[in-house]
């Protein structure tokens, strides 16, 4: 593709998904500028807790890993489950993550504007992908639904931990999490906005378990993407989290590359991520809401073992 027919392609917002799509679009041959309202790239408030597929997008990730996590012990007040994995889960650093991908696409030859706060659409763009999170300003400027919102809290403690295993502990509305790093442990929630921090900190104090400073970000959850043909969202931004866990990295890069495939046709991209997507996020919002039923109310009908799809649950 010649330089003077180059379609210019604008994405707003320098999270995973965004950089992902900026670092392969620009493979593909097109001029890709990033904008990102903050002055540095990477993610301080997640997990960081991504099955092995996403070595399957990132391959150079690898050299990130932290601890492998093979099942999941999730504990009901009257009984634990214990939940297998079609895929182990890798535990990284999200701000690694980021600032992996965006080297990347800077080699590619990605322009990466940070300190900018995109809330208009720029005129000189052939295209124009918001992923600029759950408070999309795209989305915003689309006059597009919001998505309901949860909130997510971490803490560490300098505990040292290698286990295979996560811990969680279901609320009402969410649950609380323990998950070996390796050269630390974490602690955390994901639950209704106006009761996480206090649940959190009840669960801390009970087990006079002492953490360092609070981190949190809002969870999306909803799916949203535009009919545009010009204006698209991706990743957090068109609400793809995971229903059962607030996960949004795999989901938002099994996106992209729906995106990839069908770029520069935004309104086909529509079909085919509401194809993939919503039949899943149905299907795990009735199956979460069926295990935390039986698991509070009626314990005894669940199994002990089980095995599921890491990311899809089917």
């Amino acid at each position: 593709m010649s330089t003077k027919n180059q379609k210019k392609v604008a994405i707003i917002g320098a999270g995973i998904t965004g950089l992902y799509l900026a670092w392969k679009l620009c493979q593909k041959g097109f001029k890709v500028t990033v904008f990102e309202r903050k002055k540095e790239i990477g993610k301080t408030a997640c997990s960081g807790l991504f099955s092995k597929r996403i070595l399957d997008f990132i391959p150079e990730s690898r050299s990130l890993i932290e601890n492998q996590i093979k099942y999941v012990l999730l504990n009901f007040p009257k009984k634990t489950l214990k939940l297998r994995f079609s895929k182990e889960f890798l535990v990284m650093s999200h701000y690694g993550l980021d600032n992996l991908v965006a080297l990347l696409a800077k080699k590619e030859g990605v322009e990466i504007i940070l300190g900018k706060e995109v809330n208009f659409f720029p005129q000189e763009f052939d295209k124009i992908i918001g992923c600029d999170g759950a408070l999309s300003s795209i989305r915003k400027l689309l006059k597009l639904k919001e998505p309901e919102f949860r909130l997510g809290i971490q803490a560490f403690v300098p505990e040292s931990d290698f286990s295979e295993f996560v811990e969680v502990w279901p609320t009402k509305q969410g649950f609380l999490w323990r998950i070996p790093r390796g050269k630390e442990t974490e602690y955390g929630i994901m639950d209704a906005v106006d009761s996480a921090k206090e649940l959190f900190n009840s669960f801390l104090n009970e087990r006079n378990i002492k953490v360092n400073e609070l981190s949190s970000a809002l969870i999306p959850q909803g799916f949203i993407v535009p009919s545009n043909s010009h204006i698209t969202l991706c990743g957090d931004a068109a609400g793809l989290t995971k229903p059962w866990s607030g996960g949004g990295v795999v989901w938002g890069l099994v996106a992209a590359d729906i995106l990839l495939k069908n770029f520069p046709d935004f309104l086909k991209y529509k079909e085919r991520v509401e194809k993939f997507f919503l039949p899943r996020i149905s299907f795990s919002k009735i199956a979460t809401k069926s295990v935390y039923f039986l698991g509070f109310r009626m314990p005894w009908l669940l199994f002990k073992n089980f095995k599921i799809e890491s990311d899809f649950l089917l």
